[in-house]
């Protein structure tokens, strides 16, 4: 017997995480998803991360702004759409510096837009895909790491404005009762990734033989994660996540910049004399770390993809698809 098809209406599907969540979904054997992708196609979002797909049956793309939520709620009842996961959102720290205006429209406005659409139709499940920036900066030498129940102290706009749509995600699930669960992942990488980007930046800087630009000192640290993992995080928060839950996503796997910029190097068989320190970004926050054994528990979801794997088959990829 045909199993039933259930659709999901994915925001933000054409940029990074997005659409390696959608490449993943799709690709799975025995599906039973179809994919609404609802992409306002800002600089960092490509239509052509999803080329393969057009004209499938089990995908359909819609171009349009998550704050229009007049035509959210439109796309929802033509497709009758069971849930939404948002990965729609200004994402990039220095552009919310320099202007802060599109991450309040889109991060906060627009998340808000989307949950009023869930509450309305009374949607199955709406999964906010949040960042561990909201909770702030840890201390470089401490064994700390985020947990859930962390406080939220966000340090620059962009993250600022993340921490207030997880808070109206929240206030939706404890006032309407709107099934939510947010997720909050650490610093990704892969493939499909705007080059402004800490990995991509540097590896097509040194691939032209052009000056890597490191912040500061270069010892900032991130718990690195591959976009595949994070996106097998995502689909388990939708299918398994307990609703008004946070579930932190990271992979155990803290370096600093200057030490992934040099590995690159190393990959690419490049000098570290391309290496160029630059003044540090404003309000820089030193370390990111995650516990994610919430995740691990709760979800059944296990980190598969290592550090020095991903990032080799990550710089393959970019020398694969170098315009």
């Amino acid at each position: 017997m045909e199993s039933t098809i259930r659709t999901i209406l994915v925001t933000g599907g054409c940029g990074f995480i997005g659409s390696n969540f959608i490449h993943k979904l799709l690709k799975r054997e025995n599906n039973n998803i179809q994919i609404i992708n609802l992409d306002a196609l800002t600089y960092a979002a490509k239509e052509e991360n999803l080329q393969e797909f057009i004209g499938d049956k089990f995908y359909k793309f819609y171009h349009g702004r998550i704050e229009d939520e007049e035509f959210v709620e439109k796309i929802c009842k033509a497709h009758d759409v069971e849930g939404i996961i948002n990965f729609a959102a200004e994402s990039h720290v220095d552009r919310s510096i320099e202007d802060f205006k599109p991450f309040l429209i889109t991060n906060v406005t627009g998340t808000l837009s989307l949950l009023n659409v869930a509450k309305k139709l009374k949607l199955k499940k709406f999964v906010q895909v949040s960042t561990d920036e909201v909770y702030g900066s840890l201390e470089l030498n401490s064994n700390d790491k985020f947990t859930e129940n962390s406080q939220i102290l966000p340090n620059s706009p962009y993250s600022a404005a993340k921490a207030a749509a997880d808070g109206f995600v929240r206030s939706f699930y404890h006032t309407y009762g709107v099934p939510t669960v947010i997720t909050r992942c650490s610093n990704n990488y892969g493939p499909r990734q705007f080059p402004e980007k800490l990995i991509p930046l540097m590896i097509l800087n040194a691939l032209d033989d052009a000056k890597l630009p490191v912040y500061g000192d270069g010892l900032n640290v991130r718990d690195w994660i591959h976009v595949d993992d994070h996106c097998h995080a995502v689909w388990l928060a939708y299918e398994r996540g307990v609703n008004g839950e946070v579930y932190n996503i990271g992979s155990n796997n803290e370096i600093d910049n200057i030490t992934i910029v040099k590995k690159l190097l190393m990959i690419l068989d490049k000098s570290d004399n391309l290496i160029e320190y630059v003044d540090d970004r404003l309000g820089h926050d030193r370390r990111y770390a995650i516990d994610s054994s919430k995740a691990e528990s709760e979800l059944g979801w296990r980190p598969k993809i290592s550090f020095e794997n991903g990032l080799r088959s990550t710089v393959e990829w970019y020398l694969a698809n170098k315009n």
